[in-house]
């Protein structure tokens, strides 16, 4: 069932997964089991039943390569593939010696997502074809680029309200462009629940399919506002509502289903509380109507998106004609009670959070509290839900990053009311999901970044190249973990550190170990030989940088020249480390109400920092790093 028995988690311990958790897990993905005494003929139910397939419910044909396909029939066969344009792809039909009959084509298929129907001994099999290229889409020449990183919402400007919007990300990738770089990579710009209980996270979205309204350039409708503490979404939503309360909604002629469903929701979630599982049982089940239906929230929710869709994809247009892209990052699930999970409620695991299993960094595991998507229910549908989270943000970007790629291959599940170290792996169809990926790469201009970082599989070591996916490189990581402190190389995006680790300089003051301590993920008695291990790690880059660790912007500088002259393909340092900011983005296993997760602006306005020479001096070092005449692999 693709359910671990154990696993070696984070910290290197092998783990024998408990009874309990392994009933509870199977019991999700569909098996009659109520005790460990009922595993084994669960399982040869299981097995009985994926042996009566007789085609599988996805198939890959790698570069337009249809697969074997081999029908066991005595009788007639019929075979049809229709393309996704609705036209008929011509099949061979081919009888064996043993009575079996193979489908083979005589030229490739073209890429995109297929339909193949057999009708064989009365039975009528179906299958989705996903038609893709092995490897994704790759710009032509070669790879030097560099740019910066960073939370759109904390770029706030004098001429925005307290959030950063699309015009304050426009702004930042025309400074990295006239300085030579040519990238400006965000975390998800999706819509998240902006009133009580507020959740800020962009990795906790409402959907995976639409954007935050927050995000929008509002013109002249942006209020005045004082330097804020925190990046507080209750004004910012309280100002996009009234600058969008006069617009008409769009003709419905003009909309998609989706958006169409996804703004009931919305205005159901107004009128019937945010937790759709108390909703009446028929809008519980999809069956929403005028009675559950706010109005007006819905109609904000038709503006929004529409706006929010024609401003992004005007960006990616105006961008790419400058030869500048932005930067995505395709989050790995969604909040419980969102969008996603009501409209595909069999897609989704209940009962069920996905997290990680003990590391150096989490000793007791990490829980998410997302719910997992089912492997084989995904199947079922092709992949659909995947496939339009994954091309929904590969419209606007030119490198997509997936955030803990790991999942693809396999993605730890932890029951509810069960401890973070008391959860298992389940198995995922990696080559169906990373064709997939490329696919959309090719289809939209898009490179891909894997987030392999954490507990990671040999399977996604060998995947990642394969599929032509960079990896990525952290330089705290390096020096914490790699005595050799070896260099990024071409198969990774290098960077100093990302939105779950500390900044440059909070790294180097140990900012983070004293939140870990407050926030109760690190035991005070071990805070001395951590404090230790931070000294060894930041002494042992600085000489491999010739830096000295009481001087952090000429660490910073030597940083920038290192990775820059390093083999990497994209160079992307966070753009709060140009001018030192100390207190990082997020501190994971911790929620909002312990620390303002999310919610931290920038210490300085955009403008302001980006004016400022010794800002502009690093950018322009990090420039002539990046060009090939400096370029070293050693």
């Amino acid at each position: 069932m693709g359910v671990y028995t154990g696993y070696t988690d984070g910290l290197g311990q092998r783990v024998t997964v408990a009874p309990e958790t392994l009933v509870t897990v199977c019991a999700s993905l569909g098996a009659s089991v109520s005790g460990p005494r009922d595993a084994a003929a669960a399982l040869r139910a299981f097995e009985a039943e994926k042996g009566t397939e007789d085609v599988p419910p996805v198939l890959v044909a790698w570069d337009g390569a249809l697969p074997d396909v081999s029908i066991p029939s005595q009788g007639p066969v019929h075979a049809e593939l229709v393309l996704e344009d609705g036209v008929t792809f011509p099949l061979e039909i081919r009888r064996g010696e043993d009575d079996s009959v193979r489908l083979q084509s005589r030229t490739p298929l073209p890429f995109g997502y297929h339909r193949l129907t057999i009708e064989a001994s009365g039975a009528i099999l179906a299958s989705a074809v996903i038609s893709a290229p092995e490897q994704a889409w790759r710009r032509p020449g070669s790879h030097r680029s560099w740019g910066v990183g960073g939370q759109l919402t904390a770029f706030r400007s004098s001429r925005s309200r307290a959030f950063g919007d699309v015009r304050d990300l426009e702004t930042v990738c025309r400074w990295v462009g006239e300085r030579g770089g040519d990238l400006v990579m965000v975390l998800p710009l999706l819509p998240t629940f902006n009133s009580e209980p507020v959740e800020p996270s962009p990795y906790s979205s409402v959907s995976r399919l639409f954007w935050s309204e927050l995000i929008l350039d509002l013109g002249d409708a942006h209020r005045r506002a004082p330097a804020p503490t925190t990046l507080d979404v209750r004004p910012a939503d309280a100002e996009v509502r009234a600058a969008l309360a006069g617009l008409p909604a769009p003709d419905a002629s003009t909309l998609d289903d989706e958006l169409a469903r996804y703004a009931r929701f919305r205005g159901a979630q107004a009128r019937l509380g945010r937790d759709w599982r108390s909703w009446p049982a028929k809008a519980r089940a999809g069956g929403l109507t005028a009675e559950h239906i706010d109005p007006e929230e819905e109609r904000f929710h038709l503006v929004a998106q529409t706006l929010a869709r024609r401003q992004l994809g005007e960006l990616r247009t105006d961008l790419e004609r400058d030869g500048l892209r932005l930067g995505l990052d395709l989050a790995v699930g969604v909040h419980p009670d969102g969008y996603d999970p009501w409209s595909r409620q069999t897609l989704f695991g209940d009962g069920m959070s996905v997290g990680a299993p003990p590391d150096g960094g989490f000793p007791s595991g990490q829980d998410w509290g997302f719910h997992p998507v089912l492997p084989e229910a995904s199947r079922r549908e092709g992949h659909q839900y995947l496939a339009a989270s994954i091309a929904h943000q590969a419209a606007v970007s030119g490198v997509l990053r997936v955030d803990h790629i790991m999942a693809w291959t396999r993605l730890y599940w932890i029951p509810h009311g069960f401890g973070k170290d008391q959860g298992t792996y389940v198995s995922y169809p990696a080559d169906e999901l990373f064709a997939i990926l490329t696919l959309e790469s090719h289809r939209n201009h898009c490179e891909v970044v894997g987030e392999n970082l954490g507990t990671v599989p040999p399977e996604i070591g060998d995947a990642l190249p394969r599929h032509r996916i960079w990896g990525m490189y952290l330089a705290q990581f390096t020096a914490s973990e790699d005595p050799s402190m070896s260099p990024a190389t071409s198969e990774d995006m290098a960077l100093i550190g990302t939105h779950d680790t500390p900044t440059l300089a909070g790294w180097l003051k140990g900012v983070d170990i004293g939140e870990r301590v407050r926030c109760g993920l690190l035991d005070p008695k071990a805070v001395s030989a951590v404090r230790k291990e931070r000294t060894r790690a930041t002494r042992r880059l600085a000489d491999r940088l010739g830096a000295k660790v009481d001087d952090p912007r000429g660490y910073l500088a030597a940083l920038l020249d290192w990775l820059g002259q390093s083999g990497s393909p994209l160079v992307v340092p966070w753009l709060e480390d140009l001018w030192l900011e100390e207190e990082g983005v997020n501190l994971p296993g911790t929620r909002s109400s312990e620390r303002p997760n999310w919610q931290r602006p920038m210490s300085r306005l955009l403008d302001e920092a980006l004016a400022d020479p010794e800002v502009d001096a690093l950018a322009r070092r990090l420039a002539r790093a990046r060009s090939p005449e400096t370029s070293t692999t050693d």
